[in-house]
């Protein structure tokens, strides 16, 4: 049987294309040098067509495709050949002025992957200087008290952990800071509060300088405006007496004993929080707010907070360091000068007591007469310590005791009292038949080997773990305090009297015609006796004469 001829195996007419590159046809087949050049021009002149949405052509993108091939030799070259195609394409692609073009903007894991490589970096020095640095150091070892927490399933990652560490060591080498420790972290609807509770040396407290400055500065110019002269024609002045402000607590006393510093990121610049008023305390304790994130946002509550975000976090960490800091009983002591001090006076200061062997874990779980609050307690007026703000000078005494006026202020008030330092947990006050704290052990598969573990019920997100002579406190949570009930706001006070009612002011009715006739008359006769004394007077005056 014959073999099939070419036109049976291929659809349409034989066509160069479809032959092997060494393959000779006949010589009656070759197209002459004119034709087969015209076809290769005509081929080159549509592949370098210019495309009119990319404005480029095909013969020279194969072109810098096939060369890139060559280059790298890369295995597999069909299945990518389409990827090398979108990539060489992706390359001539130019940003240009053209404000239609969308600018693709860096993502913000790529900007805080910067920021955390930052941490990561190491300082250039000396040898001894490092040496220095590893023999005395204010930096607590974050990484090991996170290990034990982790084992009780609180706490924070391990990565996070170490980032917190390492920016808490870039803070204590930039700062002159004596004591620091990882406080916690405060969530926010926006970003976080990575918290530190530091103390500053000694004399080097700027902040403290320049905000007792500018409150010698508001003082002197209301001095200022108070002795203005006054205008004669005044309007009346309003009797009202606002109550008097309570001063806030001096630093490194009460409220204010140590200064804390904020930031969103590990790596991000710190900022510390101002001192707290005892009146920014007060309307804390009214309000429930989330945090944004955001140190200069407003606080929009009733009723209004003196202060933006910033002021309210320091509230707040205020508010859950007394309530919640908590140590093992017999670790920490009172010193001799505050033991030689009468049983009347408040116990601000302890030390570290040497001999402290530690508690057994089962003891701490058992019986929370073994931990002690280590924080003073902060009194309903704000403030560690009362302050009688109705308090008057000898001054004063003597110039009231001149005039015997009876002043409508009140009299001698009773000074509030909390628990003083050192006060076991089993004294705290319950809530709703809730007992504020929990204790547990952190593995009762291995007990030997397993923490002591307190949980907060009144601040949820506060705990805190001991094992031997080792204890710490941290706080992880939304920075606000349990509440039984929902919230509600409290009610506004009652309307205070616009002027005060007496006679002077009080309308009276209108007289009848018999008591208008009756004042008539007595008017009349009023002026007739007066006529009669001047003629008296007149008489006598001439029998003088």
């Amino acid at each position: 049987m014959a073999a099939p001829a070419y036109d049976s195996l291929l659809p349409g007419a034989l066509d160069s294309s479809y032959l092997a590159p060494d393959f000779i046809p006949d010589s009656s087949a070759v197209p002459t040098t004119n034709t087969q050049e015209l076809s290769v021009q005509n081929a080159k002149a549509f592949l370098l067509k210019t495309s009119t949405q990319s404005g480029l052509n095909l013969y020279d993108h194969l072109s810098r495709v096939l060369t890139r091939i060559l280059n790298e030799r890369p295995n597999n070259v069909v299945d990518i050949f389409e990827d090398i195609s979108k990539e060489m394409k992706w390359l001539l692609f130019q940003k240009k002025l053209d404000s239609l073009r969308d600018q693709y903007a860096v993502r913000e894991t790529y900007e805080l992957a910067e920021k955390h490589k930052a941490l990561f970096l190491k300082a250039g020095g000396d040898e001894q200087e490092a040496e220095e640095e590893m023999m005395e150091t204010t930096l607590p070892y974050v990484t090991e008290l996170a290990f034990h927490f982790e084992q009780a399933g609180v706490g924070l990652s391990r990565d996070e952990t170490t980032r917190i560490f390492l920016a808490l060591k870039q803070l204590v080498e930039s700062q002159p800071i004596q004591k620091c420790r990882f406080w916690g972290k405060i969530l926010g609807i926006e970003f976080n509060y990575i918290i530190a509770e530091v103390e500053y040396r000694e004399g080097e407290d700027e902040l403290d300088q320049e905000e007792e400055a500018e409150e010698m500065e508001q003082e002197s110019e209301l001095k200022d405006e108070e002795e203005k002269e006054e205008p004669e024609d005044e309007p009346p002045k309003s009797t009202y007496k606002p109550p008097p402000v309570i001063p806030k607590e001096e630093n490194r006393t009460g409220t204010n004993k140590f200064s804390y510093l904020v930031c969103s990121e590990p790596g991000m610049p710190w900022v510390r929080l101002p001192m707290i008023t005892p009146a920014q305390i007060v309307v804390a304790r009214k309000i429930r707010k989330f945090f944004t994130g955001r140190l200069d946002a407003p606080v929009v509550s009733y009723p209004p907070f003196p202060g933006n975000e910033m002021n309210y976090l320091r509230a707040q960490v205020a508010r859950i360091s007394g309530g919640t800091q908590v140590s093992p009983l017999g670790f920490y002591q009172f010193g001799e000068e505050e033991e030689e001090e009468e049983e009347g006076a408040i116990r601000s200061s302890y030390e570290e007591n040497p001999e402290f062997e530690g508690i057994p874990v089962l003891d701490m779980v058992e019986n929370l007469s073994n931990w002690v609050h280590h924080v003073q307690h902060i009194l309903p007026q704000g403030r560690c310590v009362w302050f009688n703000a109705y308090q008057k000078s000898e001054e004063e005494i003597e110039e009231e005791e001149d005039e015997e006026e009876e002043g409508d202020e009140p009299g001698e008030q009773e000074p509030e009292v909390g628990p003083p330092l050192l006060t076991p947990l089993s004294e705290d006050a319950e809530i709703n038949q809730t007992p504020p704290w929990t204790a547990r052990l952190s593995s009762h598969v291995v007990p030997q080997y397993a923490l002591a573990i307190l949980r907060s019920n009144l601040w949820p997100g506060a705990y805190a773990f001991t094992s031997n002579k080792k204890f710490e406190n941290i706080y992880v949570g939304w920075g606000l305090k349990y509440n039984p009930e929902n919230y509600s706001p409290p009610p506004p006070p009652m309307v205070m009297m616009e002027y005060p009612s007496g006679p002077e002011i009080t309308e009276i009715s209108d007289p009848t015609v018999e008591e208008e006739q009756a004042l008539k008359a007595a008017q009349e006769e009023a002026l007739e006796e007066e006529e009669e004394e001047e003629e008296e007077e007149e008489d006598e005056d001439d029998d003088d004469d």
